[in-house]
Parts: structure tokens; sequence; C-alpha cells
């Protein structure tokens, strides 16, 4: 039953709440793991993870949408997303990820190309721990207290309305990720462009040849 007089979770509670993240899989193409545990309560707890994303990766909100129907997970990006771009002439996002109904997500993630480097073949992208939000429909917003703040942010995933939600602080076990992505050898420029090029003339001249032999136009 709801009760806008009483408070959603007790002071102790919130002691119970943890979360974690990972990367999982290899490559440009990553899944990015959350897990969200908390003590037993008497209503029904909706969380929203609010990730940070670097300009070097990026999500797909088609393939996000393709898992929404697939899946029921529910992801939300605050902007468009240019999937081609390189990192270098992209820009940061946030991501919202509603947990609920769940205790755990796996999110597809994509790394971006970088300048290619002489002295590095590698180069390593950090993501920041996403923050943690929590809510219920049973009853009001808990009060901004020692490890937790009062923000606002989306009810849902359609985010036609406004909600107040309690974001837990100095979590345990949220510290964030990183993952390595290879990087193209500068070094190499000159004789890449000249392959390239070498194999486009030496291609042009086989076709011309092969046309005049055979007479067709």
């Amino acid at each position: 039953m709801y009760s806008p007089s009483a408070d959603c979770f007790p002071s102790e509670w919130f002691k119970s709440v943890s979360m974690s993240m990972k990367i999982s899989k290899a490559g440009f193409h990553r899944d990015l793991q959350y897990s969200v545990q908390w003590s037993k309560i008497d209503h029904e707890v909706k969380a929203l993870l609010v990730q940070q994303l670097p300009s070097g990766v990026y999500m797909d909100e088609y393939q996000l949408e393709t898992l929404r129907r697939d899946t029921g997970l529910e992801v939300l990006l605050d902007s468009k997303v240019d999937v081609e771009a390189p990192e270098y002439l992209s820009s940061g996002f946030t991501v919202l990820v509603f947990l609920s109904g769940r205790r755990e997500a796996a999110v597809p993630v994509h790394g971006r190309y970088h300048r290619p480097s002489a002295s590095s073949k590698r180069v390593k992208v950090y993501l920041d721990p996403a923050r943690l939000l929590l809510r219920s429909d049973q009853c009001r917003t808990a009060r901004a207290g020692l490890h937790r703040v009062v923000v606002e942010a989306p009810c849902t995933f359609s985010n036609h309305s406004i909600c107040s939600w309690t974001e837990i602080l100095d979590l345990e076990d949220s510290g964030g990720v990183s993952l390595e992505l290879p990087v193209a050898d500068s070094s190499m420029l000159l004789t890449v462009c000249a392959g390239t090029v070498l194999t486009a003339v030496l291609s042009c001249v086989y076709l011309l040849r092969n046309i005049w032999k055979h007479g067709s136009f």
C-alpha cells in the first residue's frame, strides 16, 4: 500500500547495498556487466545506473533497442551517438540503465578507433564507476544522509516524467573498469599507403588489359 509519509528505506538498510561492474569479452566489442545487491525489504526497489562513458567507447542505440525487445533491458542514451566517428572526433555521453525488476545487466559497449601511434600499439580506456540511484513507488524517497543524496532523474525508460531518486554514495566494490584497444602503427603509414596505391594501379591495369583484349567496352 502506498504511504507517502513513510520513508522508503531504513538508514541501516543502505549499508547492505553494493554495486560492481566489470568488462567481459575481448577486442573492440565488449559487454559492460553490472551487479547490484541489497538485503531483503518489504517493498519493490527500482534501481537506475547512471554511467558516464568517455569518447574512447560508444553504445549503439539500434543494438540497444534490439536488446530491449529481446530481453526487456532498458537503456537510455542522453544524446545521439555517431558510431562511425573515431575517438578523436567524438565526445563522451551519459547512459541510463534501468534495472527495475532485475539485479544484473550486461550492456554492449564498443571501442572506437584511436589515432595511429608510433610509440604504443595499445591504448587503455578508463570507465568511471556508475552512479546508483534507488526509489520505490510504495513510499516517499529517502531523505539525504551521510552517504546518500536526493537527485532528479527520469522515472522510466520512456523519459516522460522526472522522479526523485536516492543516490547511494561511497559504495563498496564500485570501482571503475578499463579496457585496452589496439592502435594502428603510424610508422607504417607510408608503407601501407604505397602498397594500397600500387595494388589499385595494378588492378586497374589488369582490368583495362582484359577489356582491351576481349573487346568489351
